[in-house]
């Protein structure tokens, strides 16, 4: 392409303000990488909603492309693994941070941060998934690691109604668990229910100031809250438990005591989606692919024009935005 459209993040250097603005481009724009790609589709993110909108310093060099997931087509390559015609995904790796990112037409990256589309996705059903819905099959994972199985007790999703949760209650629900969905959306329990979750708990009940140990509950957990929520969630996870971290929409502190780990023997795993080496995104996407209902893939997305991307980088932080957003870049 010539010149295809961006969406462009930059900051006043003397003010230190970010804006934002739709932006021609050509590809003497792009970074170094060795894939050029044709983007198609990409997804709004609780990260890309702080991007967009500077709430948080993710964007760490101006001007910049946001956009932290992509999927499309291989345009140009002379990277070993990738030929033009090839479809490809991208989460993560710096993307939309410190690496112009997805929200535009063509990216340029290096063919060592991309994975093939997995068989059987749509490059939007890929994105409807995004880091979001591969990031909550990462939590799984990790669960499963520790010895946390189907069975072996409730299992509490913080969150449940956003991108993560709403992924990781129906694909918990699916593998057998006993899923308890934490919302302060009244209106989403019907939703989260029919995305599997067998109880629902109010955010409220894990908002307060959290005690040492508290009443043991359930067996594991996927919180994507952080804060207050997060530490309730250890104090109430039983004995030789596990707790996979991931997200940080209620606070980045975590207000609490090594009287869970070291009296429960309870697990805390953190989650990093960004830089995770190729063979376990494999596995993750391959996961996903028998694992997660399409069904309720396609109940929990919704799919906004280009146009739409700073609105929904508002709403997504609002809290406003139920499951998983598809952005269509053409």
């Amino acid at each position: 392409m010539d010149s295809f459209k961006a969406l462009v993040v930059s900051r006043d250097e003397e003010t230190k303000e970010q804006s934002v603005a739709e932006a021609t481009l050509t590809p003497a724009d792009l970074m170094e990488g060795d894939v050029d790609i044709r983007v198609e589709y990409s997804t709004v993110n609780y990260k890309d909603g702080l991007a967009i909108t500077g709430k948080l310093p993710v964007v760490r060099r101006f001007p910049m492309i946001p956009g932290i997931d992509f999927a499309g087509t291989v345009e140009a390559s002379t990277h070993a693994d990738f030929k033009a015609g090839d479809k490809v995904v991208l989460n993560g790796w710096g993307v939309g941070e410190t690496h112009l990112g997805a929200y535009s037409q063509m990216a340029r990256v290096s063919g060592d941060w991309l994975i093939p589309l997995p068989d059987g996705f749509t490059g939007a059903e890929a994105m409807a998934i995004g880091t979001a819905g591969y990031t909550a099959m990462l939590a799984v994972m990790a669960l499963e690691r520790q010895g946390v199985a189907a069975g072996s007790g409730p299992i509490v999703v913080t969150g449940a109604a956003g991108g993560v949760g709403s992924v990781a209650v129906s694909l918990l629900s699916r593998l057998g668990h006993e899923v308890i969905a934490v919302t302060g959306r009244a209106h989403e329990h019907d939703y989260l229910r029919g995305l599997g979750a067998s109880d629902i708990l109010d955010r409220a009940e894990l908002s307060a100031p959290p005690k040492l140990l508290g009443k043991e509950r359930w067996a594991g957990a996927i919180d994507a809250v952080g804060g207050n929520t997060l530490a309730n969630v250890l104090a109430m996870t039983r004995r030789g438990g596990a707790v996979a971290a991931c997200g940080n929409a209620g606070g980045m502190d975590l207000p609490t005591s090594v009287a869970p780990f070291i009296l429960r023997g309870v697990s805390l795993i953190g989650i990093d989606s960004v830089y995770q080496p190729k063979p376990r995104r494999i596995e993750a996407w391959s996961r996903l692919a028998r694992d997660l209902d399409r069904d309720k893939l396609a109940a929990i997305t919704t799919t906004l024009p280009f146009s739409g991307l700073v609105n929904a980088a508002h709403d997504i932080l609002a809290g406003k935005v139920r499951g998983r957003l598809v952005v269509e870049i053409d």
